[in-house]
């Protein structure tokens, strides 16, 4: 039995996700023949991480948050391990899940203003890792709502440049016992 979708508040918009972790040889066009699957299927992907896994250089975790309206869940995980250079997926629930993404943002400040911004990025948790005199960058590693959250708190400042890493998960180590 397939776990429960994630239903969650997105980008302001209610989308079902479920989280893959996909275990791959570390080998050129892996990736591209990932995404090219997704893409001939018109699965949609809505966040990718890619990484050289668990400190052994021949293979890599890709860690895939499926938009599960655009094809069943088995549909993908049947389609994914007919690729030859696939060796685990494992399908991780959102209840049984550590998720974590990194934002950073460089937004425009003045003596105005960078009081609320510097009490914004306290009151999140994230950290200043730049600074000039008009502007100023932050960072948040955390949970992808921490990041939705932090994001919209900073929409009513002047943005320079805004970019999130997307999503990589674990399965947690003690289970839900919800079902």
């Amino acid at each position: 039995m397939a776990p429960e979708p994630f239903l969650g508040d997105v980008e302001r918009t209610p989308v079902t996700h479920h989280i893959l972790s996909v275990l791959v040889e570390n080998k050129a066009g892996v990736l591209a023949r990932i995404a090219g699957l997704f893409a001939r299927r018109g699965f949609n992907i809505y966040s990718l991480a890619v990484a050289p896994s668990e400190g052994q250089a021949r293979f890599s975790r890709v860690t895939i948050v499926v938009d599960a309206e655009s094809a069943p869940l088995e549909q993908i995980v049947g389609q994914l391990n007919k690729l030859i250079n696939v060796v685990e997926i494992k399908d991780i629930a959102p209840k049984d899940a550590l998720e974590r993404e990194l934002l950073l943002a460089t937004v425009s400040v003045d003596n105005e203003n960078r009081g609320r911004v510097l009490g914004l990025v306290e009151s999140a948790g994230a950290s200043i890792v730049d600074v000039d005199a008009d502007s100023l960058t932050l960072m948040l590693a955390g949970t992808p709502r921490a990041c939705d959250e932090l994001e919209r708190s900073l929409e009513g400042f002047a943005e320079v440049e805004l970019h999130r890493t997307g999503r990589v998960a674990l399965p947690r180590l003690t289970k839900s016992e919800e079902n």
